[in-house]
Order: structure tokens, then C-alpha cells, then sequence
């Protein structure tokens, strides 16, 4: 972890210098401003939670909802070494939907939608885990956006080519049609990490260490999408 921290650390100064020498070059305003350039938002979505585990390992029953708060919390620490403000929506194991009532995924995911709203961010992204009865041979990464979004659809295929690069995938991003793609004007996706239908994607996402390359790699494609 120490030497991807290092790589982080260099991928995000690096971003960071080339945009904000970008926006010096747009405006006077820029330029009087830059000596406390104001850090980019990032919005971390863990999927699920609380009374909603989400899709199910096929070998040991494990809950997507745990395994997205797994990676989000990575990402959480390696994007604030990069130099970014980052917001999660969900910190813990439950929910954002209060009493497990009748009309709990809709309070859940309006939650969601608030945080999000009052964060003002740059981009969010929404982890999850994919699941294929039909065909369990299918596995990697698979990363959704909002059609019509051209931030969003350039965020998801950057990100989209970091996650091919991890898994010797040729995945495209693909077009979807989700609540938390659609609650915001901001640049949103979903990442789909790995499908817990498949017992290979299954083992490796219980792997502490693959969970750290994974989340570099969704790193590295929102620094490429930045830059």
C-alpha cells in the first residue's frame, strides 16, 4: 500500500498542476486566485447497505454492500492523497433510509441524492458489484453512465480502460439508465467492480491487495478524465 500511496501522491500533483496551470491561462480571476486553488470534489458512493446487502457471493455468501464499502473506503484515502475534497455518501455497514420501513430504498437513495446535492462535486462515482446468473463465466470491471451526460460518458470510458487494463477485459461503458446516474447535473457513474456471480471475481474481490489495485486503477482514470 505504502508504494501505491507514493504513485498517488505523484499521479495527483501531477493532475492537479496541469489543471490549474489550464485555468490560469482562462481568466484574470484564475490568475489572482492562485495561490489557494480551490481542491476538487469527489462524491464516493457505496451501494447498498443496512437491510439491503445487494448481490451475494456464489461461493461464501458475502455482501456486496460490504465489499463496496471496502473499496470505497481505499478510494476515500487515495484520493485525498491526490489532492481532492472527498465526500462519501455511506461510512458504515448501514444504510441512509433511517427505520427499515416499506418505502426504505426510496429515503435511501434521496439521501443519497442530498449528499450528493450539497457536496457541489466535480464527479461522482457509485461503487457496486455485478451479478450474472445466466452466464457465470462473465467477470471484470463494467462501468455505467447517464446517456446524454458527454462528462459523464468521458469520465466512464477513462475509467472504463483502467478497469480492461486491470482484468485483460475489452469492455465498453455502457449506457444505463440508474437513480443515482439521474439525481444530479453532475458528472456521476457507476462502477461495477466485478461480477460476485463468478467465483474467480468473488475471491480476488475478498483480497485485500487486489482491492488496492482496483481502486488505483478507478483512480488513475479519473486523473486521466481530469486531465
Amino acid at each position: 500500500m505504502y508504494v501505491l500511496r507514493k504513485s498517488v501522491l505523484l499521479a495527483g500533483t501531477i493532475v492537479f498542476v496541469s489543471v490549474f496551470m489550464l485555468c490560469l491561462g482562462l481568466s484574470s480571476l484564475s490568475a489572482a486566485k492562485a495561490s489557494s486553488p480551490t481542491p476538487f470534489t469527489i462524491v464516493l458512493d457505496a451501494g447498498h447497505g443496512g437491510v439491503d446487502p445487494g448481490v451475494l457471493g456464489v461461493n461464501t455468501g458475502t455482501k456486496e454492500s460490504d465489499i463496496n464499502l471496502a473499496i470505497v473506503k481505499i478510494l476515500r484515502e487515495y484520493f485525498s492523497d491526490a489532492g481532492f475534497r472527498v465526500v462519501l455518501t455511506r461510512k458504515n455497514e448501514g444504510g441512509l433510509y433511517g427505520l427499515p420501513t416499506t418505502d426504505y430504498k426510496r429515503r435511501d437513495m434521496q439521501k443519497r441524492r442530498d449528499i450528493i446535492l450539497k457536496a457541489a462535486p466535480q464527479v461522482v462515482i457509485s461503487i457496486h458489484q455485478n451479478n450474472f446468473i445466466a452466464d457465470r463465466s462473465r467477470r471484470g470491471g463494467q462501468v455505467f453512465f447517464k446517456p446524454g451526460d458527454a462528462e459523464g460518458t468521458a469520465l466512464a470510458e477513462a475509467i472504463q480502460s483502467e478497469l480492461n487494463a486491470l482484468g485483460g477485459n475489452d469492455y465498453s461503458s455502457l449506457r444505463g439508465d440508474y437513480y443515482i446516474l439521474n439525481c444530479s447535473e453532475y458528472p456521476s457513474v457507476i462502477v461495477e467492480c466485478g461480477f460476485l456471480s463468478n467465483a474467480e471475481d468473488e475471491a480476488l474481490l475478498l483480497n485485500e491487495e487486489y482491492r488496492e489495485r482496483l481502486a488505483y486503477s478507478i483512480l488513475k482514470g479519473v486523473l486521466s478524465y481530469f486531465s
